[in-house]
């Protein structure tokens, strides 16, 4: 009964909310994480976070920066660095695809969610993005703004 009540406290999926905010999004890819064991741990417990988050390509592999992941406070191992660089996992094909996007186009790779898909594996959802001009978030914020509205009138009524 004690293992029940644990696993409902696993985390669905973290979610990098400053990334719709902060970048218009063209293209979505899903991708593996290369991780160590107690990383893996801290994520399924939400110790981890994706809010300055990045992901480069070197030497024709995917590469996330920042991503934070709190170690894990019973790793009886080597404590490994929070905001370590980690691989991403694609095939050759796709990562010359987006490498090729973004050379084109002046765009970025933007990690927008982690989940764990229905084998139990950790995923990140990256988003071929376009930085936001000012106005562009100003739009956005006011948008949002008349959705609330709406929505309070709807539930007056």
């Amino acid at each position: 009964m004690a293992k029940k009540q644990h696993i409902q406290q696993y985390v669905q999926a973290i979610q990098n909310k400053k990334a719709r905010f902060e970048f218009e999004i063209l293209d979505t890819l899903v991708a593996g994480i290369q991780l160590f064991g107690s990383e893996v741990k801290s994520v399924r417990l939400g110790h981890a976070s994706l809010g300055d988050s990045f992901a480069i390509i070197h030497h024709n592999e995917v590469w996330l920066e920042n991503m934070q992941i709190t170690p894990y406070e019973l790793n009886r191992m080597e404590i490994l660095e929070a905001k370590r660089s980690r691989k991403l996992l694609l095939h050759k094909k796709e990562i010359l695809k987006i490498q090729a996007k973004i050379n084109e186009k002046g765009l970025t790779l933007v990690p927008l969610k982690a989940f764990f898909n229905s084998k139990g594996l950790l995923k990140i959802e990256l988003a071929i993005a376009k930085g936001k001009k000012l106005y562009d978030k100003r739009e956005t914020i006011k948008k949002r703004d008349n959705q609330r509205q709406l929505e309070q009138i709807k539930k007056q009524y």
